[in-house]
């Protein structure tokens, strides 16, 4: 069965349909709500509460080929709800074997600062253009953005990161 096949029934109330369209999204869901909260835990909350409204309101989707994208923005929107309700500072995690992070500290430290310097819509469109690999159409389908403006923000946003990165050891 092909994808808009189970997208249809999935819309129709068939909830093993819409168990099948889940499984195939529950890791880009995770990592795109990790990368908004860098915590696993609250990753997996928000992952559970985009699967829970998604389930509540799927009889609203009036086009199945946009099943992703709608998907998309509902755990984008359950990512900022989550920081707007928990005001939560973003800490680095640890990894069972107790460093914090397959590349080096600096180098994640130097991302997140530079990224930091971003305002919040251009940082959402670099994480979902270049850590989530979403395409652009996909990105303005999401924010609601003409796709010209996704990629002036992309631009923009990457001119910015330039300039703050010379500073660092790997620009200078």
């Amino acid at each position: 069965m092909n994808t808009t096949e189970l997208e249809e029934k999935a819309i129709a109330g068939d909830e093993d349909s819409f168990t099948a369209l889940i499984d195939g999204m529950q890791e880009r869901l995770y990592r795109m709500a990790y990368s908004y909260v860098r915590n696993k835990d609250d990753a997996l909350e928000i992952v559970q509460e985009t699967v829970y409204k998604a389930y509540i309101s799927i009889h609203k989707l009036q086009q199945p080929q946009y099943f992703k994208t709608w998907l998309t923005k509902i755990a984008v929107n359950c990512a900022l709800d989550f920081i707007r309700k928990s005001k939560k500072i973003v800490y680095m995690e640890k990894d069972p074997e107790g460093s914090y992070a397959s590349e080096p500290i600096e180098d994640v430290i130097d991302l997140q600062e530079a990224l930091s310097v971003l305002d919040k819509r251009s940082r959402m469109i670099i994480v979902m253009r270049y850590f989530e690999d979403l395409p652009i159409k996909e990105i303005a389908g999401v924010l609601d953005m003409p796709e010209s403006s996704v990629k002036t923000v992309i631009y923009r946003g990457l001119g910015k990161l330039k300039i703050n990165m010379k500073g660092s050891e790997y620009f200078g």
